[in-house]
């Protein structure tokens, strides 16, 4: 198949009437009839935009200037958002953006899966700064400009933005896209880097860096001495993930906090966590809160990870059982147990789109459980959690459209009923929705 051929753009500016918001956060609106996306606007706008892609069926635009401004409108925090695609909504006063997030939660879930919870619980939400401590950075060296950018993606996804720092990324990363442009356009690879994984704990960070051609000697001395000048643990990655391997220092280790549970949860540079630590903590709280736990009960934590819910149920709970696919993120996850002295818990390796029915651990049977699944949603396991006997489950989902089409499952072919659900803003400023819902039966 050939590439799209590229449309020729106008060059004047079009006036958009915006009536809506799309699930990535762009406004909407029509010229002529044909549909057009407005990165930087918000319903109830008009503004002049320019045309930056056409398809047959839609336009992309970028806002360029707001000749009528919607009340919830406010400067973006970020003097580059209209030229990064990082974030989406920083135009959308932080409230708003959450109430925005609740509707999409309300339609999905009545749209999709034609259930409505008995209670709207309040947002979970923070400080809408700083807050990203994982992030996966675009890096590509442009000799037109002179030097190595780093950073997200222009809003089309051609080329990297070219930015001075990012207000949303953790304090040791927020001011340090300089510096990485810096470092890497001193290395002999420096065409050879597509990406940079960047990862902060409550201790440290670290960065893994994406590098296709090998680095020299000389390349090696320079990221060492970067990483001590910054205090920042420096991984390579040449080919797959499995080759990463950290360069220096020759001993590190990310960590965070659950203070509220006496916790301490060691992590890998490439170790999924959830992106914001305080939001993050409240979702525990809030999911703890929901089980209901006395103290006697069998929780079972299906995509339990490293053990970001398992640990915490188990300071409430009888027994725990964690279930997970990735074997690094079990042993992660056990050796977070021992380092906590965690006796009640109990993690194993499982594809659970598999029969799973004839291990011992699922037939003990449980009391509740827990779901934190991929954007895919758990579809394939909503028979094992309706098998297992427990009476309550609490849902935590990245997608409003997965959730709702298995809440819809678990309602009407499972005999559940959907008590309660709510939005946690996770990645304030973007169009990303986190939500948890509680099913009893």
């Amino acid at each position: 198949m050939g590439r799209r051929r590229r449309r020729k753009l106008p060059t004047e500016p079009v006036v958009v009437d915006v009536t809506d918001l799309a699930h990535d956060g762009r406004g909407v609106g029509r010229i002529d009839g044909k549909a057009v996306f407005v990165h930087g606007a918000l319903p109830g706008e008009r503004v002049s935009a320019r045309l930056i892609d056409r398809t047959r069926k839609f336009d992309e635009a970028i806002c360029q200037e707001v000749l009528q401004a919607s009340d919830e409108r406010v400067e973006p925090g970020c003097p580059w958002f209209n030229d990064c695609g990082g974030c989406a909504l920083q135009h959308l006063e932080p409230k708003a953006q959450q109430r925005w997030k609740h509707k999409r939660l309300v339609d999905n879930l009545v749209r999709i899966g034609e259930v409505e919870p008995a209670v709207w619980d309040e947002p979970i939400a923070d400080e809408p700064w700083q807050y990203r401590r994982r992030a996966r950075l675009s890096a590509r060296n442009v000799p037109a400009k002179g030097r190595v950018l780093v950073g997200f993606r222009e809003p089309q996804g051609r080329f990297v933005a070219d930015v001075g720092h990012c207000p949303v990324l953790h304090p040791d990363f927020s001011h340090r896209l300089a510096s990485l442009s810096e470092l890497l356009g001193t290395l002999s690879v420096a065409a050879a880097v597509p990406q940079i994984e960047v990862a902060s704990g409550d201790n440290g960070s670290a960065m893994v860096i994406r590098n296709l051609d090998p680095l020299t000697d000389a390349d090696e001395a320079e990221l060492k001495a970067w990483s001590d000048r910054e205090s920042v643990a420096v991984y390579l990655q040449p080919k797959g993930p499995d080759t990463v391997h950290r360069l220096h220092p020759e001993a590190h280790q990310l960590e965070y906090r659950l203070e509220k549970y006496d916790l301490t949860l060691q992590f890998h540079p490439q170790h999924f966590i959830q992106v914001n630590a305080r939001v993050n903590a409240k979702l525990v709280d809030r999911a703890i809160e929901l089980l209901a736990l006395d103290g006697s009960e069998r929780v079972l934590d299906l995509f339990c990870g490293l053990g970001n819910f398992s640990l915490p149920l188990a300071k409430k709970a009888g027994q725990v059982t964690g279930i997970e696919g990735a074997a690094a993120l079990i042993e992660a996850a056990r050796d977070n147990a021992e380092l906590n002295g965690i006796d009640n818990v109990e993690f194993d390796v499982a594809d659970l789109t598999e029969d799973v029915t004839g291990r011992a651990w699922y037939r003990a049977g449980f009391d509740a459980v827990l779901i934190d699944p991929p954007r895919s949603g758990a579809l394939e396991i909503l028979p094992l959690v309706a098998g297992c006997g427990a009476r309550r489950v609490v849902y935590v989902s990245c997608n409003p459209a997965t959730l709702a089409r298995d809440a819809g499952i678990l309602v009407r072919e499972h005999g559940f009923k959907l008590v309660s659900a709510g939005i946690a803003d996770m990645f304030p400023h973007t169009a990303h929705v986190e939500s948890i819902a509680l099913f009893e039966r």
